[in-house]
């Protein structure tokens, strides 16, 4: 892998399925808001422990390092 070749960004996180399901309809209603194809939504299941959460985070690629030509110790 990569050593910078990107990390998941949070855009929106809640433990309210009601506000989840209404903040990710709006999203998919503007236009040109999330790539979803870069997209993922995680439901994390708290069991007894801690609450359900709902997660919709977005791959933003990190920066590549400039190609080098050649060996500068040549």
């Amino acid at each position: 892998m990569a050593a910078d070749a990107g990390r998941w960004e949070v855009v929106f996180e809640t433990q309210d399925v009601s506000e989840w399901r209404t903040q990710v309809r709006r999203l998919r209603a503007e236009r040109n808001q999330i790539d979803w194809s870069m997209a993922r939504m995680d439901t994390l299941c708290g069991r007894l422990v801690h609450p359900t959460t709902y997660r919709l985070s977005v791959f933003v690629p990190g920066s590549a390092p400039a190609p080098t030509k050649g060996n500068p110790g040549n």
